[in-house]
């Protein structure tokens, strides 16, 4: 597939929202701490004025959806996204982040072909997650308790 290189196509589908999804081992109470402490600053950081990034409400401490261990959602429009990334990377110690774009289509578990792929932030994310950033279809929600 050649790159667009029509000026209303490209500006149209430019990305204008991503999620960063912060992974913790939920029986793991450092991991855990770790993850809130970070989700604290994060708050913090977005109230004083450093970027616009908003904590989703919930806080997953069980696996759900293609999340294979707990974990928490940060929504960040695409004018905050380096500094987020930026700061996301500087201090996340040993947790592992999955990043992807909000688009349009959003069952980014099952992604077609032309929509960008998740990237990750840190170690190894669990095999639901690797499989989707490999774009396999076979990445299906984690079983529900």
């Amino acid at each position: 597939m050649s790159p667009k290189t029509d000026l209303k196509e490209v500006v149209d589908s430019e990305i204008k929202e991503w999620h960063f999804h912060i992974y913790f081992h939920q029986r793991n109470a450092d991991e855990h701490h770790a993850a809130l402490e970070l989700r604290d600053a994060v708050l913090r950081l977005r109230r004083d004025g450093a970027f616009v990034a908003v904590p989703l409400f919930r806080v997953n401490t069980d696996p759900i959806g293609p999340h294979p261990v707990g974990s928490y959602e940060i929504w960040s429009p695409s004018e905050s996204f380096a500094a987020v990334f930026s700061y996301l990377s500087l201090n996340r110690g040993n947790l592992s982040i999955l990043v992807h774009p909000l688009t349009r289509e959003q069952n980014w578990a099952i992604r077609p072909p032309h929509l960008p792929s998740p990237s990750k932030i840190g170690g190894k994310l669990g095999a639901h997650v690797e499989l989707i950033l490999k774009g396999e279809k076979e990445a299906a929600k984690a079983p529900s308790d």
